[in-house]
């Protein structure tokens, strides 16, 4: 299905919310449109809505199994106004999930345990959210992929990842919650502004009655921010994401200064979930 906009989606569309999980990709450009789209398509989700200008294409393939909404990324704080509506919209209860073109959706066991058994069994850890890591993947060759962009030759940082205490507004530290940092963001952090530096998102959370997410991917309900429920470690997954790579290669303040974002703890990435786990950078809790 198309819509020709947000409103007329959240007018005619509203049935596409009713049954979970849903997940939104938002397309910032065309850059790997089509493998995203495949890749969610395949992890299991129930709808998969994409908001991109009318102009993008996508493959004949892709067409019959996704919803169109035509959607410009450009305009200020257009991600956060995009999926609060759709919350609204939303049945109480339902999963969502939000990501960008070139990110990948990756959790524990992703081969053989689908998006729908992931959050089956985190619903009855009682938890409403999941904590992602953005990881950045890169090409290693900038020479033969000028974008940074390579599915074939993508790598990502095997090391450096850390995090630091999440304060409060009286500078206290808030409960079982975190600002997450590493990849690219921490090692050319001369080109990302300060406040774009974190690499942790909820990117899965369950739809209810007045729940918002700012611009930082933080929700108003602070429990929805938390890593894991007080008793034990909760499953955690992983995006993996050419996003920033992209940005570094295009914007004019940073494009000139990288000749390459290979380094010595960089590894070719395996497009499996065993190397994020054996990495530490996702969390299977008490999923065996």
């Amino acid at each position: 299905m198309q819509f020709d906009s947000l409103q007329t989606f959240l007018r005619k569309g509203r049935d596409l919310l009713a049954r979970g999980p849903v997940a939104m990709i938002f397309a910032e450009d065309e850059v790997e449109l089509d493998s995203t789209l495949r890749h969610h398509r395949d992890a299991g989700f129930a709808e998969v809505l994409l908001f991109a200008p009318e102009a993008f294409t996508v493959a004949a393939d892709l067409a019959r199994d996704i919803h169109r909404i035509s959607y410009l990324m450009t305009r200020p704080e257009a991600l956060s106004q995009a999926v609060n509506a759709v919350i609204e919209a939303a049945a109480p209860g339902t999963w969502l999930y939000y990501c960008y073109n070139a990110e990948y959706l990756f959790h524990p066991f992703c081969e053989t345990r689908n998006v729908v058994e992931l959050l089956a069994f985190h619903a009855e850890e009682r938890r409403d959210a999941m904590l992602t890591y953005v990881i950045d993947l890169y090409a290693d060759d900038l020479q033969a992929a000028p974008q940074a962009v390579s599915i074939e030759r993508a790598h990502l940082d095997r090391a450096g990842y850390y995090a630091l205490a999440r304060l409060d507004e009286w500078g206290n530290e808030r409960e079982r919650q975190l600002d997450f940092h590493g990849g690219l963001r921490w090692r050319f952090e001369e080109h990302v502004p300060e406040n774009k530096r974190k690499i942790d998102r909820i990117s899965l959370f369950r739809a209810r009655a007045g729940l918002v997410m700012g611009e930082n991917h933080l929700f108003n309900d602070p429990e929805y921010n938390t890593y894991s429920c007080p008793w034990h470690h909760n499953l955690t997954a992983c995006i993996c994401s050419f996003r920033t790579a992209k940005a570094l290669t295009t914007n004019p303040g940073s494009r000139f200064d990288i000749q390459s974002f290979t380094w010595h703890n960089s590894a070719p990435f395996e497009w499996h979930s065993r190397q994020l786990l054996d990495l530490g950078l996702m969390e299977p809790g008490q999923w065996f």
